[in-house]
């Protein structure tokens, strides 16, 4: 390994650390904030494969750390929208315009904030209803990288907190990584330096994970739900000012 790689991997990792425990406490972001970050590393175009690598190392030690309070029936229909769509957009990634869609996601989480503030106790939704949040989820994630946040609303208004909401949302993000790494493989976007730097951000990303798991433990339901809405606002805003 290059010493230039190597400098490269040791902010990468700083960052993957820091970014997995978040995740780990509110169920997304990390993906958020990584992008731009990934992004002045390695360039925009890897750096939504490597970041796709290191959700992967990040959702699946999530899975494991929280996996007796899944929610299997919420995961099978999320990834049944989630798959195809996931794969649909991994092949787009190349071609399709980013900045107007990041900016519509960004639109989309702010509201969704305010909706819940004047809506404090929305309907549930019904577990089907996952399908097409996980093929909006899909689609959007193998276009801009991440798109936790748009799921966390969903989510939260089926009741999940705490552990049941991070394994689950970890558990099917998983899903539709699994997809896109499957379809960025098949787009010759899976280059050996990429597949190395996915591998290198792997123990940073599983301590963060675990850091981020003892933490959540200790928060109250009231707080979680909080410290989720402050998160979508915040990336809301990443989205819509471009910096995300």
């Amino acid at each position: 390994m290059s010493t230039e790689t190597m400098w490269t991997l040791l902010p990468a990792s700083a960052a993957a650390f820091l970014l997995a425990l978040l995740s780990a406490v509110a169920g997304f972001g990390g993906g958020v904030l990584l992008l731009p970050v990934f992004t002045a590393l390695f360039g925009l175009r890897a750096a939504v494969p490597v970041l796709t690598l290191t959700q992967l190392a990040s959702n699946g030690s999530r899975l494991w750390l929280n996996r007796r309070d899944v929610r299997w029936p919420l995961v099978g229909w999320f990834a049944a929208g989630a798959v195809p769509f996931a794969v649909a957009g991994a092949l787009l990634l190349s071609h399709a315009p980013l900045s107007p869609l990041k900016r519509l996601l960004g639109v989309f989480l702010v509201a969704v904030v305010a909706w819940r503030r004047l809506n404090p106790h929305p309907g549930r939704p019904r577990d089907r209803t996952f399908a097409g949040v996980g093929a909006a989820s899909g689609l959007s994630s193998a276009l801009l990288g991440s798109a936790g946040p748009l799921t966390a609303p969903f989510f939260l208004a089926y009741g999940l907190t705490r552990a049941a909401y991070i394994g689950t949302e970890a558990t099917a993000a998983l899903s539709l990584h699994l997809a896109k790494l499957a379809a960025y493989g098949a787009g010759n976007l899976l280059s050996h330096r990429i597949l190395l730097y996915g591998a290198a951000l792997t123990p940073a990303t599983v301590a963060g994970a675990w850091t981020g798991r003892r933490i959540v433990g200790r928060l109250h339901d009231r707080a979680f739900v909080l410290l989720v809405e402050a998160g979508l606002i915040a990336a809301g805003l990443l989205f819509l000012t471009g910096v995300a």
